[in-house]
């Protein structure tokens, strides 16, 4: 029998084996300064486009008063215990109540963490005999929650409607057999590439499938639709989501999330969650705050403006000069160079140091090998001047990943990992 470490000290997976050269710069870097379009790394002024603050509120003056005053009045533990049991408020249910009228839903219920209210959502609503059909891009909070289910699954081809339609027919006639359910999950929009899900042709599937349709809507909901209201509103099927997810992480610029549907889904739901039934609740003071942000999403349309004023800005810019940015729909902006891992790194590197630019990368295996996919987030806070400033520095780090400046720079990289 084997030690049970024997893989980890033989095998650091794809990621770690790089974890000597990339962490504290490519993977774990350190940000510092306030929250907004220009910060610092490593002790220089960079450009930040890795910052999913997209309405620019994390470090508004009227949230950081609100946040600091519910502190103040309630600390960092109130409520203690579980909701069921000892952590319920007034306040956890007007945050429920308003978020559910935004998002045009009967109820809403709040989660501590979207990536652990993902996971128990998928696991509270299906039992053995339901079959889940999801998007083979989905995140990673949906397939450990599909991991949970103890009965069958299928992917469709990402955004394929006709992969969905066969899986669907798939699906059907095993739950026929198991006399079970169907549960197909799309995100509203899909982050690393921006691509919104095809929810309208996936509604429209309804006419001729049974079966409940669960959106992870974290990237859409803040930034798409008249109201902001998510990428539901935006393709004007919102109506049609039986449960709907989105994060506080994003363009509320907090932490928590919730869920949104009928109001005995809802109820079936906040019974029946264990992540939520078995954890402390939400604390006040991010209670209070996603309140006030809220309030804002709602009532200030020009912090929307001013974002999509600088997507366009930024994505035209990109196309214009003869960037891949594949087929982004939302603020996500997706750039694709072909390259190897220890190219990506000295490119990065060149980013930050010399133009700086600071924005994520993304290599094998998020990505095919091959690819190098720097990722953008563009937000309120952004200038025309920083999106200038970026374009021309993404030409110039074409023009050397090209000419093989990079390629030379990584030999020693490449040397030092014996490959």
């Amino acid at each position: 029998m084997r030690d049970l470490f024997d893989k980890i000290y033989k095998d650091k997976g794809p990621l770690g084996k790089w974890a000597s050269q990339a962490e504290g710069y490519f993977v774990f870097p350190k940000l510092e300064g306030e929250i907004s379009n220009r910060m610092k790394f490593q002790g220089k002024d960079v450009i930040t486009w890795s910052i999913n603050d997209y309405l620019g509120l994390a470090n508004h003056p009227e949230v950081r008063k609100v946040d600091a005053e519910a502190a103040a009045q309630y600390g960092s533990a109130y409520p203690m215990g579980a909701r069921m049991m000892s952590g319920h408020t007034d306040l956890h249910e007007k945050l429920q109540n308003e978020l559910a009228s935004f998002v045009e839903k009967e109820a809403s219920y709040l989660l501590n963490f979207g990536y652990q209210g993902m996971v128990s959502t998928i696991d509270a609503l299906v039992s053995k005999d339901d079959i889940i059909v999801y998007d083979v891009d989905a995140h990673a909070c949906i397939i450990d929650g599909v991991r949970l289910h103890m009965g069958k699954r299928f992917t469709y081809k990402h955004n394929d409607v006709e992969s969905l339609e066969k899986n669907l027919e798939r699906a059907t006639k095993m739950a026929e057999q198991t006399g079970g359910g169907i549960l197909v999950i799309s995100e509203g929009v899909f982050g690393m590439r921006g691509e919104q899900g095809r929810l309208k042709e996936i509604v429209e599937l309804k006419k001729k499938f049974n079966f409940r349709l669960f959106v992870d809507d974290a990237h859409g909901f803040g930034t798409l639709g008249a109201t902001g209201a998510g990428a539901g509103e935006e393709q004007g099927v919102q109506a049609d989501i039986d449960v709907y997810f989105a994060t506080f992480a994003k363009s509320l610029a907090s932490t928590g999330a919730f869920i949104a549907g009928d109001q005995e889904i809802i109820d079936y739901l906040k019974y029946n969650l264990r992540s939520q039934m078995f954890a402390k609740s939400l604390q006040m003071q991010l209670v209070v705050g996603a309140l006030k942000r809220l309030e804002m999403l709602k009532t200030m349309p020009e912090l929307k403006n001013k974002l999509w004023e600088n997507v366009n800005a930024l994505q035209s810019g990109l196309k214009e000069r003869g960037f891949d940015i594949g087929t982004t729909q939302s603020c996500v902006t997706p750039v694709y160079l072909k390259g190897s891992i220890p190219e990506a790194m000295a490119l990065v590197r060149d980013l930050r140091e010399n133009y700086g630019i600071f924005c994520s990368i993304v290599v094998y295996p998020v990505i095919p090998k091959g690819l190098i996919l720097l990722r953008l987030i563009p937000t309120s806070t952004h200038t025309l001047q920083d999106v200038s400033e970026t374009l021309d520095a993404f030409d110039a780090i074409r023009e050397r990943l090209e000419n093989g400046t990079y390629k030379r720079l990584s030999a020693a990289v490449m040397a030092a990992m014996g490959e």
